[in-house]
């Protein structure tokens, strides 16, 4: 149930910030771990190290099973998320670079926007649709900026694409789940049946974590216990106080994002294109938050006197 309370709605915009900020970062570090782990291994051993912090703090938390209405969502987003956009997100990176990737990846909120409307009943806000128009043209300039020679592999963009397919009905399944059950909850056994679906990449993932170097073994941790754990979980908080579209709309950060992350840790410094691209996706994400300005209301002894 989303609550209209300003509380509420700052509680989901800090939330939000965290998932994405974290979802950024997790572009580099797939690129990071992808030269040593194959995209099957890569989000089993990134899952496995999720689903372990997550039961965790469950079980500190003192939070049981979600109860029976809850599971239809989150099986179907531990399945398509947490197990489908992983394998498909890996894959894809493993042919284009993380710019290509977060702005084919970039097209899910439009996805989210339109499933939240037609099968959520959230309707389709202007300014929302405005803000779309206005981020997703950013992240359009960012992923062109961005790419070598102009072009990609056609195979990566495919499966950034299947990705942010499913990223978007995984999103629009998750909502009702949220209803009935914690975001801690959603996150934790969505993150437990995505493990066992990638369990038939187990014995790649022992091999080849033998064999990698030490920072790319560190970079799968990292990947499984911030941008999947925590940033699943603060996702998941987040979607439960506000409406599919805005949430989808506040990713279109991660394009921006992904490039200050590796011009940061790759030494590759954007192009006033890219900056402006960036400009471009902060701006409709601006768009999509504010909310109409209100008329003061009039007091009529107050006008008939100034009459």
């Amino acid at each position: 149930m989303v609550r209209d309370d300003g509380s509420a709605d700052r509680q989901a915009i800090v939330a939000a910030a965290v998932a994405v900020v974290l979802w950024a970062s997790a572009f580099v570090f797939i690129r990071a771990a992808g030269h040593d782990f194959s995209p099957g291994a890569l989000a089993l051993g990134r899952l496995l190290a999720a689903s372990v912090t997550l039961v965790a703090v469950l079980v500190i938390r003192g939070e049981g099973l979600p109860v029976r209405a809850a599971w239809p969502g989150i099986i179907v987003s531990g399945v398509l998320w947490f197990g489908v956009y992983m394998v498909a997100l890996n894959w894809g990176e493993r042919n284009v670079d993380a710019g290509t990737a977060a702005m084919v990846v970039g097209i899910g909120p439009v996805l989210i926007a339109v499933l939240g409307g037609l099968v959520l009943r959230e309707g389709f806000p202007a300014r929302l649709m405005a803000g779309m128009a206005v981020s997703f043209a950013g992240t359009i300039v960012v992923g062109f900026s961005t790419t070598d020679g102009g072009g990609a592999a056609v195979l990566g963009v495919v499966l950034c694409l299947i990705a942010a397919i499913v990223w978007a009905a995984s999103t629009i399944a998750q909502k009702p789940a949220l209803a009935s059950a914690s975001a801690l909850q959603v996150t934790t056994f969505g993150s437990v049946i995505g493990t066992i679906a990638c369990l038939p990449f187990f014995w790649q993932l022992i091999t080849e974590a033998a064999a990698a170097p030490l920072s790319s073994t560190l970079s799968l941790v990292y990947l499984g216990v911030f941008p999947t754990a925590l940033a699943f979980t603060t996702w998941a908080y987040a979607l439960a106080r506000t409406t599919a579209g805005k949430m989808g709309a506040t990713t279109y950060v991660v394009p921006a994002l992904v490039v200050v992350m590796s011009w940061i840790a790759l030494d590759e410094v954007p192009g006033p294109l890219t900056i402006f691209g960036g400009v471009l996706c902060l701006a409709g994400v601006a768009i999509t938050r504010s909310r109409p300005r209100v008329a003061a209301p009039v007091d009529p002894e107050a006008a008939e006197t100034a009459a």
